[in-house]
């Protein structure tokens, strides 16, 4: 898409100026239609293109029948205790093996309510294990790689 042409509709952040090129153009946040876009230092430093460990993530997920997400736009509705004991239920059949992705970068709290804090992961040539809480009920938290409970999660 040129710097010059406006981004399909629904690409488009409502907030954004007449011409935009795109979030996903090569002219995002540079491009003459972005000069003066509230959203333009966010475009202008995301990375263009896809993501190049889509395909690794794929293929690790494609032996995963079932992947469930717990999400809201609100904090303290119970994401954490609502997934722990989902988790826990799923696991309660030996058959099963279950595990859990706490992504809350804010305050992550699944492996208290999985009774797994202060672990460590194990981490291999083939990346990092999860903790298991029981022999089917694995649990990989970005709280395991923090110092303390109280450290803050720095993104570079």
């Amino acid at each position: 898409m040129a710097d010059t042409q406006a981004a399909p509709q629904g690409t488009v952040p409502d907030n954004a100026n007449e011409h935009c090129p795109g979030p996903e153009s090569e002219g995002a946040g540079r491009a003459a239609g972005c000069e003066g876009c509230p959203n333009q230092e966010i475009c202008s430093t995301q990375a263009a293109g896809p993501d190049p460990d889509l395909p690794i993530v794929a293929e690790r997920l494609a032996n995963v029948r079932h992947k469930l997400l717990v999400l809201s736009g609100k904090g303290g509705v119970g994401k954490s205790t609502f997934t722990g004991q989902l988790a826990f239920a799923l696991a309660s059949d030996s058959d099963r093996e279950v595990g859990v992705v706490d992504i809350d970068i804010c305050g992550p709290s699944l492996p208290r309510i999985m009774g797994c804090e202060r672990e460590e992961v194990h981490r291999s040539a083939n990346g990092w294990s999860p903790v298991f809480v029981q022999d089917n009920l694995g649990v990989m938290s970005i709280a395991f790689m923090l110092p303390d409970e109280e450290s803050a999660v720095i993104w570079r």
